[in-house]
C-alpha cells in the first residue's frame, strides 16, 4: 500500500468519489483533528437522551397506574400466539437512494384473551414504548452511518467508532434501545478531541452507562437508604466499578485487586440516573429523567483505599477523584496505547508503537489529540503490508463511500449490520466487539459479503466504472491480479462487485 492509500483506508474509511490524500497523507489526516465536527447535522437532528428518557418515564407511569387499576394477585395468562415469520430484510438492497425500506415488521396473530383485566392495556403500553425506542435507535444507526458515509474527516469519525467500542453498551434491553445511541452523540462525540479524563467521567455519568451496567441501583450497605430498608431487595453493585478498571482504564489483570473494585464501587455508590428503569425505586430521586443525579442517601461514607491511595472526600467528590487518577494513570496510558496501536496497525501490536503512544499519553496528561498525532508519525501504522481486516461496520461504511451513497432508507443499515453480525450497539458484552482478524474473516462471514457486494453492485443507480475507481481508492497499491479480476468482469456491476470483495477492500 502507498502512503495515501493507507491514509484513506486505514487512517480513514475509505475515499469518496474524487477525494484523496494529497501530495502529504500525514498533514491530510492531521488537519482533522482541528476540522471534525462533533455534532453534525444527521445526529444533530436525533432526539437526546432526555427526551428518550422521557418517553420511558411516560411509559413506566402508565404502567403503575395500570397496577393500581388492576390489584390483586397477577395470574398468569395465556401466551399469545407467536409471531408469524418475518420476511427476511434486504438491507444490502435499501442502501441506494432509489431502494425501498426493508424490514417488514412481523405480523401478529391475535392474542389469546387474558386471565385478569388490564392486562391487555400493559401489554399494548409494553410495545408502544419498544416500538417507540426502536424507532429512535434506527434513526441513530441511519445518522451515524450517514455521518461516517459523507464525513470529510473519516480519520476522526474512525477515532469515533474506535470509542464507543472502547466504552461498549449493549442495547439488548428496553431502557438501553433508544440510549445506546445518544451516549456516542452526547458523551464521546464531545471529546473526542480532548481530554480522554473529560471523556471518561462523561461517560461514567451518562444514563445508558449507569443503566447498562446497574450503576444506577446501586446502595451503599451503609448508606441512609439502606438503613431504611434493612431486608429489602438491593445492595452494592459493582458491575460498573469493575469495568471502568478492567475495561475503560486500567486494563484487565493489571494493577488494581478485587478489594479496590469493591472500594471503587463503594465510593461510586450515589451515581444514579432521574426517573427511568429501576432507578426508580431508589428513592424518589429528583431531576429531569434520564439525567445525571448523585443521590447522597445511596452513598457508602466514609473513607475508601484503592490502589494503594486514601480517599477521604465525601459525595459526589470521592468518585470523581478516583476517576481522575485512574485517567490519567500509567497502567491506563499502557492499555490505551496498546489498543489504539492494534487499532491502526497490527492485531499483534508493535511494542515500540505502544511505548510511544503510552509516553504521548502520559506527557500529555490524556491529551488524545496529543497521541494521536504521535500515532499519525508512526512508521508501524505506515507498514505496506495490509495488517488489519475491516470489521463488518468498517467494509459496509467503505463500501457505501466508494460507491458514492447520499441517502439511507429506513432500517437499511440496521438491517444489513444484522446480516453482517455486528448489528451497531449490540456488542452484547462490555468488552465491545474483537478488533482482531479472527473475529471477522471466517468463511461464512465473508460469503455474506460477497452477498451484499453483488446486491449492492447491482442496485448502484449511476454505473461506475470500477476499474477508475479502484485505482482512486488504492492509488499506487492496485494488484496486477485485482486490477486483471476488475478488467475481465462480464459487466459493470460485476467489476463493481469484485472490486468490493478484493483483498485490497476487505483489508486495510
Amino acid at each position: 500500500m502507498s502512503d495515501a492509500s493507507i491514509a484513506l483506508n486505514r487512517f480513514g474509511l475509505g475515499a469518496r468519489p474524487g477525494e484523496d490524500a494529497g501530495n502529504d497523507p500525514r498533514k491530510w489526516l492531521a488537519g482533522q483533528i482541528a476540522a471534525f465536527d462533533p455534532r453534525p447535522q444527521a445526529i444533530a437532528s436525533q432526539i437526546p437522551s432526555t427526551q428518550v428518557a422521557r418517553n420511558l418515564a411516560d411509559f413506566y407511569e402508565r404502567q403503575r397506574l395500570l397496577r393500581l387499576e388492576n390489584p390483586g394477585p397477577r395470574r398468569r395468562a395465556v401466551s399469545p400466539a407467536k409471531p408469524a415469520a418475518a420476511q427476511p430484510a434486504m438491507a444490502e438492497g435499501a442502501m441506494m437512494q432509489d431502494m425501498q425500506a426493508t424490514q417488514p415488521a412481523p405480523t401478529m396473530q391475535p392474542a389469546a384473551k387474558p386471565l385478569y383485566q388490564g392486562e391487555d392495556a400493559a401489554m399494548l403500553a409494553r410495545r408502544e414504548a419498544r416500538r417507540q425506542q426502536q424507532q429512535a435507535y434506527v434513526g441513530m444507526v441511519s445518522a451515524r452511518a450517514l455521518t461516517a458515509i459523507n464525513s470529510p474527516t473519516p480519520f476522526a469519525e474512525r477515532l469515533v467508532h474506535f470509542w464507543a467500542n472502547h466504552f461498549a453498551v449493549s442495547a439488548d434491553k428496553l431502557e438501553l434501545v433508544g440510549l445506546s445511541g445518544t451516549m456516542e452523540f452526547e458523551a464521546i462525540r464531545p471529546h473526542v478531541m480532548g481530554k480522554f479524563g473529560d471523556m471518561l467521567n462523561a461517560v461514567e455519568r451518562h444514563p445508558a452507562m449507569l443503566l447498562y451496567l446497574d450503576q444506577a441501583v446501586s446502595i451503599g450497605p451503609n448508606s441512609p437508604a439502606a438503613q431504611r430498608q434493612r431486608g429489602r431487595r438491593g445492595g452494592l453493585n459493582e458491575n460498573l466499578a469493575r469495568e471502568i478498571m478492567e475495561l475503560h482504564t486500567l486494563g484487565v489483570r493489571s494493577v488494581y485487586t478485587q478489594a479496590d473494585v469493591t472500594e471503587f464501587a463503594r465510593a461510586m455508590t450515589g451515581f444514579t440516573v432521574a426517573g427511568i428503569g429501576r432507578a426508580r425505586g431508589a428513592g424518589g430521586l429528583d431531576g429531569e429523567p434520564g439525567s445525571f443525579v448523585f443521590a447522597d442517601r445511596l452513598h457508602e461514607p466514609g473513607t475508601r483505599t484503592i490502589l494503594g491511595k486514601q480517599w477521604a472526600g465525601q459525595g459526589e467528590e470521592q468518585a470523581a477523584a478516583v476517576l481522575g487518577h485512574l485517567a490519567t494513570h500509567p497502567a491506563t496510558a499502557k492499555h490505551i496505547a496498546t489498543k489504539l496501536a492494534r487499532h491502526f496497525a497490527s492485531d499483534d501490536p508493535p511494542a515500540p508503537l505502544v511505548a510511544r503512544l503510552e509516553k504521548a499519553f502520559l506527557s500529555s496528561k490524556g491529551d488524545l489529540p496529543t497521541v494521536y498525532r504521535a500515532l499519525i508519525a508512526s512508521p508501524e501504522c505506515w507498514a505496506p503490508k495490509p495488517a488489519k481486516f475491516k470489521s463488518p461496520w468498517e467494509w459496509s461504511i467503505s463500501a457505501m463511500r466508494t460507491l458514492g451513497t447520499q441517502q439511507l432508507q429506513p432500517n437499511a443499515v440496521n438491517g444489513l449490520m444484522g446480516q453482517l453480525g455486528q448489528p451497531v450497539w449490540k456488542p452484547g458484552s462490555p468488552a465491545g466487539w474483537d478488533d482482531v482478524a479472527g473475529a471477522w474473516a471466517g468463511p461464512d462471514a465473508v460469503m455474506r459479503r460477497v452477498e451484499a457486494a453483488e446486491r449492492m453492485a447491482q442496485r448502484t443507480k449511476n454505473l461506475i466504472d470500477a476499474r477508475q475507481r479502484a485505482a482512486e481508492l488504492f492509488p499506487d497499491a492496485l494488484s496486477p491480479a485485482t486490477a486483471q479480476s476488475i478488467a475481465r468482469a462480464e459487466s459493470p456491476g460485476q467489476g463493481l462487485a469484485l472490486m468490493l470483495v478484493s483483498p485490497e477492500f476487505m483489508r486495510r
